[in-house]
């Protein structure tokens, strides 16, 4: 089924998305690969085992929304089509709010919301214009609740939430689909580059991020998940218990918050 399709991952040099290009290099898929750092990509094709005409590595900055049509317009003239968006690329943060800068929440929106909206509505058009076509969100269960020390960067997710609602009831007659990706704690580097308040990366790795899930196992649920087109899936361990917690004992799940240990 996914032999031959068109699949763009976003953030792809490390963690999920790199884990992702090797599963779906490993079903046959054709792949385009993207992340600010082109000779990290290098080696991820070369990874992936397919041929040279099989993976593009097209680098790109999420936070340069300004460049994602001509990206697109690569992408597009390379395949000719795209039949699966994985919007996975993005940056954390570990500060609390009251040392965390504008700039830096302005950052972290610019490239984890922004950014992967101009992606988003920059290849649009030309999946409607197929009828066919399947964007995937990889946000976070903090898309879901917000934490302690990620105050912008699950402002960030939520909002992801809230435009892949509106773009699934848009599009689901242009033969679109949807799904919203919230992993919790997997085990990749993302602690490591998080956001401090002065801009600077934490440099180091949280313990339940090292405790976490395997990358390689986050993207084998990922790939069966789109495989079926679900609307929304929550991948980790107990944490995932936090969306049922404060979906229908938010009380409760606030007084857990404030003693539980999320990093």
């Amino acid at each position: 089924m996914l032999r031959e399709k068109v699949v763009w991952i976003t953030g792809a040099s490390s963690g999920i998305g790199e884990a992702l290009a090797l599963a779906y290099a490993e079903v046959g898929a054709r792949l385009i690969l993207s992340a600010r750092r082109g000779e990290v990509l290098e080696e991820v094709k070369r990874r992936c085992g397919r041929s040279e005409q099989d993976v593009m590595i097209l680098p790109l900055d999420l936070e340069k929304a300004e460049e994602m049509p001509s990206k697109v317009e690569q992408a597009l003239g390379r395949f000719g089509q795209v039949d699966l968006l994985i919007n996975n690329g993005g940056i954390s943060q570990r500060a609390l709010i009251k040392d965390t800068s504008l700039a830096v929440d302005r950052r972290i929106m610019e490239i984890n919301y922004f950014g992967t909206i101009a992606l988003t509505k920059a290849l649009l058009p030309s999946m409607i214009a197929r009828r066919c076509g399947h964007i995937a969100m990889v946000t976070s269960l903090v898309g879901k609740f917000g934490t302690p020390l990620r105050s912008s960067y699950a402002a960030s997710k939520h909002a992801l939430h809230g435009f892949c609602d509106a773009l699934r009831a848009e599009t689901w007659q242009d033969g679109i689909a949807v799904t919203v990706i919230c992993p919790g704690y997997i085990k990749t580097a993302v602690s490591v580059n998080a956001l401090v308040g002065d801009g600077s990366s934490q440099g180091t790795m949280d313990q339940a991020q090292a405790n976490g899930m395997p990358a390689e196992v986050c993207a084998q649920k990922i790939l069966r998940a789109l495989a079926k087109k679900k609307e929304e899936v929550y991948i980790g361990g107990r944490e995932v218990m936090g969306v049922y917690l404060k979906r229908f004992v938010p009380a409760l799940f606030s007084r857990i918050l404030r003693k539980t240990k999320v990093t």
